[in-house]
């Protein structure tokens, strides 16, 4: 039997929640299954999944626990978590990525920042990328 579609209310508070309240994203993906996949519209082309709060705030926790849940990786969440194999394959056939933003317009090589250690290899590489493209122009 399909559902309708889910509460904004439901969504927001788990978007919130995923950008540092792990118990809560426990709580209310056990209540609701489908907010895995569940985005927020804020305005002006914002778009945020769960996914995307755990990855610009650096919660590697809660990133690593919804893609054990099936959440779907994306380039940030890759950057975030150092997944360098993962964002030189996106980055390969689609080079424009390094510039697009991601949610509330922070830049890739930010997620990268934010993943700390783990994560130096790739902002080492979008970093190189980066200073390649300004050489040219």
């Amino acid at each position: 039997m399909k559902k309708g579609p889910l509460s904004g209310e439901l969504v927001r508070e788990f978007i919130i929640a995923a950008h540092g309240d792990f118990e809560e994203v426990k709580k209310l993906i056990t209540q609701e299954p489908a907010l895995l996949h569940s985005v927020m519209n804020w305005g002006s082309d914002d778009w945020e999944s769960g996914l995307g709060a755990a990855a610009h705030t650096g919660n590697r926790d809660i990133a690593e626990w919804l893609l054990e849940h099936g959440a779907r990786m994306d380039i940030f969440a890759a950057a975030m978590l150092g997944e360098l194999s993962v964002v030189k394959a996106i980055v390969a056939i689609q080079p424009n990525v390094i510039a697009a933003p991601g949610p509330h317009g922070i830049p890739l090589i930010r997620h990268a920042q934010i993943g700390g250690e783990h994560a130096r290899p790739v902002y080492e590489y979008l970093e190189s990328i980066t200073l390649k493209e300004e050489v040219k122009l």
